[in-house]
Formats: structure tokens, sequence, C-alpha cells
């Protein structure tokens, strides 16, 4: 009986390590995703929750439609994230999207294997889990990734915004390969919402 036991102990750790992707395996993935579209809930620092409607064109677009009662709009494109509140009276703010963990996965070319990128790789029991930050600004904080295999899919991250505040973004099934007009990614205004 021992010898059994001991030989499922030495293959646990084998079996464990056979369900994490590998990092080559996860940036292909990301650099073949070039447009999706799916549902989306976002569990925001303060434990809020939102939902809506992800669209991602890569690279460099990804749009957030928010559901009511939030009336927020999230838009990256031309390099750039902008925020939309309708119910603020304030103009729309907007950041480098460089200076943003987003755009490690929004990059055109992906490499997860560059020096200094991947600063977390594990498997969680359902996900394979990698933590990446722009190893040349580290300071702008870093995303965690989520994503289950065979295929490879992405379904959540996490953003660490350098400052401590973490939001959580949950995908739903993402439908890839849709057709998507950049006009949903203009950052000069909010454009009107998609048909769906």
């Amino acid at each position: 009986m021992k010898p059994i036991v001991l030989a499922l102990a030495l293959l646990s750790p084998v079996a464990a390590m056979a369900q994490k992707l590998p990092l080559n395996d996860i940036s292909a993935y990301l650099n073949q995703l070039q447009t999706a579209k799916g549902d989306f809930t976002q569990i925001n620092d303060d434990g809020s929750i939102s939902t809506g409607t992800i669209y991602i064109k890569r690279p460099g677009k990804v749009r957030f439609e928010y559901n009511p009662p939030d009336s927020a709009m999230v838009v990256a494109g031309a390099n750039t994230v902008v925020i939309y509140d309708k119910k603020s009276n304030q103009p729309a703010e907007s950041y480098p999207l460089s200076r943003t963990p987003l755009s490690i996965i929004l990059a055109k070319q992906v490499d997860l294997a560059r020096a200094n990128m991947v600063t977390g790789h594990s498997y969680d029991g359902t996900a394979t889990v990698v933590t990446a930050q722009d190893p040349e600004n580290p300071q702008y904080g870093n995303i965690q990734l989520k994503f289950t295999g065979n295929p490879v899919e992405l379904r959540q991250w996490i953003i660490n915004d350098g400052s401590g505040s973490l939001t959580t973004v949950v995908l739903g099934d993402l439908q890839t390969g849709v057709s998507l007009p950049n006009s949903l990614f203009d950052t000069g205004r909010p454009g009107s919402t998609p048909k769906r």
C-alpha cells in the first residue's frame, strides 16, 4: 500500500503542473484574438458590482459599456483611455493607455516571456494565473489574468492600479471574430451604443 501512496504523492505535483498553461501558449492565444464581444461583471475596489458588455479589438482598443443604473462608459483607442460618466457634471477623464496594465494584453504583439514582465505564473486548481506588469514602468501597477485551457480562454483579470486599488473583471463567454467598427473605440466622443 505504501508504494501506491508514495507514487500518488509523487504524481500529484506533476498532474498539477500539467494543467498550468505555458506563457508561450497564452501569448499565442492573445495574439490571435483580434476581436471579441461579451458580458462582464466588475467587482470594484469598494465591493460594489457593475455589469455590462465589453468589446475588444486588438491591438489597442477596448470598450466597456455599463448596464443601468451605472451610466459610465470606458473607451480605449488611439493610445488613450477615456472614462465617460453621463451622470457627472465633470469632463471625461483620460489617461495614456500605456499607463494602464490593460495595455499589456492590448499590445500589438503580446510576449509574456519578455524579461521582467511576468511576476507570477501559477495554477489555482481551475485556471492558470499570470501576473504581469510593464517591465519598464512597474509603478503603473499590474494585471492578474486567469486563463482556462483546452482551448485557452481568458476568463478574468484583476487590475492593481499601482496605488493599491483593485478592480476585478469576470468575463462571460466571449464571441470572437465578430465585426466591430472602429467608431466604437472613438475616444473623442462616446459614440452610439451598437446594436446587439
